[in-house]
């Protein structure tokens, strides 16, 4: 990160507020150290060519320092930035112009730069075919062997395992989300997922189909009395030992079904909940549902976070 010096306290004050503002929102800790030093690059641009008011600020002036950022070295390593290090400096200018409408400090229209691809590879998504092998998997339990746990209680284990693709697949919750989810926050009879605490603290209601509506209950209502020992226990996921399911042991079930399948080209994919996220927002949109929608479903801030998945169709179009 530059060192640069802000000489104009408007400016100084301008950043300081935007950390206050992403902090009171929720964002996680270097998110809002990050955030607001990218910024200050920006507003150090302003300085330099005499824009001397926040108020003078338009998109323009924005894509015009953006295209600054891209021909400028890498402090640290030499060369141009990397895609990676621009796209977090575009989400700093997204958030930027989201924090500077909501104060009405000024109204500016919405951000068209399109993100960089990223330096390490396409997001990784899994098709809707390899998401059937998953579900397909959870049913692979051990059978007429002798366990120190009987039949019945790796049956509870299936259901579990199920639940947790339809969660995090079918209802597209990130890892915490999921983590936290307790077990009144999903109303079967109007079939509702309340997400109480998601990103930024926000919450959203997240509608559930019918096939994954009777996935949730057979686990609820079959599976989970099975697995767990304190009845006054609100945790939706279930462990073994009959306690909440730490988040790195859901991430390790959804390891051992990937290994369960018999797909070779599924086994050596980086597969992660965060992938089933991805998946289904990839899937939602190939089959004809508005971005708006979909970004809705996942609890996007802006709409620009959900964009990039129509630029992974296109990828995916381009090498049928």
């Amino acid at each position: 990160m530059r060192k640069l010096h802000l000489k104009n306290e408007n400016y100084q004050y301008l950043e300081a507020s935007f950390k206050e503002w992403l902090d009171i929102l929720g964002y996680a800790e270097s998110t809002v150290y990050n955030l607001p030093n990218h910024i200050r690059e920006l507003l150090y641009y302003l300085e330099q060519n005499n824009i001397n008011h926040i108020k003078q600020l338009d998109n323009q002036i924005i894509k015009e320092y953006y295209n600054c950022l891209k021909l400028r070295s890498n402090d640290r390593k030499g060369g141009a930035l990397s895609n990676g290090s621009l796209n977090k400096h575009l989400q700093a200018l997204y958030k930027f112009t989201d924090y500077l409408r909501q104060n009405g400090r000024i109204i500016l229209p919405k951000l068209t730069i399109d993100w960089e691809q990223d330096d390490t590879g396409t997001i990784e998504t899994l098709t809707p075919q390899e998401v059937k092998l998953l579900y397909k998997a959870t049913r692979y339990y051990p059978r007429n062997v002798k366990h120190a746990k009987p039949e019945y209680f790796f049956e509870a284990i299936a259901l579990r395992d199920c639940a947790i693709l339809t969660i995090f697949y079918g209802c597209g919750l990130r890892r915490n989300e999921g983590y936290h989810l307790q077990v009144n926050d999903i109303n079967f009879d109007r079939q509702i997922l309340h997400v109480r605490k998601g990103k930024a603290n926000k919450e959203r209601f997240v509608p559930i189909n019918k096939m994954n509506l009777n996935y949730l209950e057979e686990y609820v209502y079959d599976g989970r009395p099975i697995l767990i020992k304190d009845k006054t226990e609100s945790a939706f996921f279930i462990g073994e030992r009959g306690k909440q399911l730490m988040a790195q042991s859901i991430a390790i079930r959804l390891k051992i079904l990937q290994q369960r399948t018999d797909d070779i080209v599924l086994q050596e994919k980086n597969v992660r909940l965060h992938v089933l996220r991805h998946s289904i927002a990839t899937h939602l949109l190939a089959n004809g549902m508005p971005l708006e929608n979909i970004s809705r479903f996942l609890g996007h801030t802006s709409l620009e976070s959900t964009q990039i998945y129509t630029h992974l169709i296109a990828q995916q179009d381009e090498n049928l």
